[in-house]
């Protein structure tokens, strides 16, 4: 049972670990922007929403078509 629980655990620290290792590529970190609310996203909701605007607009993500798609399709604003 120990070493179920140990090979869970670690797959799941290596998993982690991929994810964090992927950096959001897109325009810049989440505090830059911001929520329809006003609230900063948080790096998992920002890191979701330009996945989804990646998905959406078929191109290199520094063409500046992500940074469109989260201010138009998501309502966020950037900050100057």
């Amino acid at each position: 049972m120990r070493r179920i629980v140990l090979i869970v655990l670690l797959t799941l620290a290596a998993c982690a670990g991929a994810d964090a290792a992927k950096t959001v590529s897109g325009s810049s970190d989440p505090q830059d922007w911001r929520l329809p609310t006003g609230k900063p996203p948080s790096q998992v909701e920002y890191a979701a929403l330009v996945a989804a605007c990646q998905d959406k607009v078929h191109e290199p993500p520094d063409s500046g078509a992500v940074d469109s798609c989260l201010s138009g399709d998501f309502g966020m604003h950037h900050l100057q």
